[in-house]
């Protein structure tokens, strides 16, 4: 492979920006946050990226240690990419990035493409705030919405080893479709409630204190929203 371009500047902000400034990296990371992923399932999720672009991104991001690629035992046949623990310390960064970007959302314009999961993350950034306030500590979500199913780990990314970037495997921060098992708190909302708490106009305590988002379960995240 040709050598990475490089801004060649003695700087942590520039030596990341060398491993993650190029277009679609980070969107790649959002996507393998919610763990292993096959090839088409990542380009059916990015719209917009082309397959040679994504085919690019992908071994750059496996040379730079971000990502690792595994084939599936029998009897699969596809290779699954997956983030390394360096690849999944980036999760702050994208929350920082979106809570950064949250005010220039604006309304849905036509072009824009939606996925139900995109808006795990600020989901994930006011509910580990809602737990890291109360002491609730970790909890599983499965989230309604119209346009899909998704579930959220409530404080995964507080783990020491997550945050260090020590962790590897098939461990994920959220996921599509139904919580794996009896989730600690079940939120059902409509879009536009979802959108609203995504460009930060409402939180999600105040969402479910006026009846906008419907909250079903008996764990301590479930009952800390319903005591909001």
């Amino acid at each position: 492979m040709p050598p990475r371009r490089s801004y060649d500047q003695y700087c942590s902000a520039a030596r990341a920006l060398d491993a993650v400034g190029d277009r679609w990296t980070l969107l790649i990371v959002r996507e393998l946050l919610a763990g292993p992923r096959r090839y088409t399932d990542l380009h059916a999720d990015l719209p917009g990226v082309s397959t040679d672009v994504l085919a690019s991104r992908l071994k750059d991001m496996e040379r730079d240690g971000l990502t690792t690629r595994r084939r599936l035992p029998p009897p699969g046949v596809a290779s699954v990419y997956e983030l390394t623990g360096r690849g999944r310390a980036l999760l702050p960064v994208l929350q920082a990035l979106g809570q950064w970007g949250q005010t220039g959302l604006g309304e849905r314009r036509p072009t824009d493409a939606v996925r139900a999961h995109w808006f795990a993350l600020p989901l994930l950034r006011q509910l580990e705030g809602l737990g890291q306030l109360r002491g609730e500590g970790r909890g599983l979500v499965e989230v309604r919405l119209d346009e899909g199913v998704f579930h959220l780990d409530v404080g995964a990314g507080d783990d020491a080893a997550y945050a260090a970037g020590a962790v590897d495997g098939d461990s994920a921060v959220y996921g599509d479709g139904a919580a794996p098992r009896e989730p600690d708190a079940r939120l059902v909302m409509d879009t536009g409630t979802c959108t609203a708490v995504a460009r930060g106009e409402s939180s999600v305590v105040d969402a479910v204190r006026d009846g906008r988002i419907e909250v079903t379960g008996e764990g301590a995240l479930a009952k800390a929203l319903r005591e909001g």
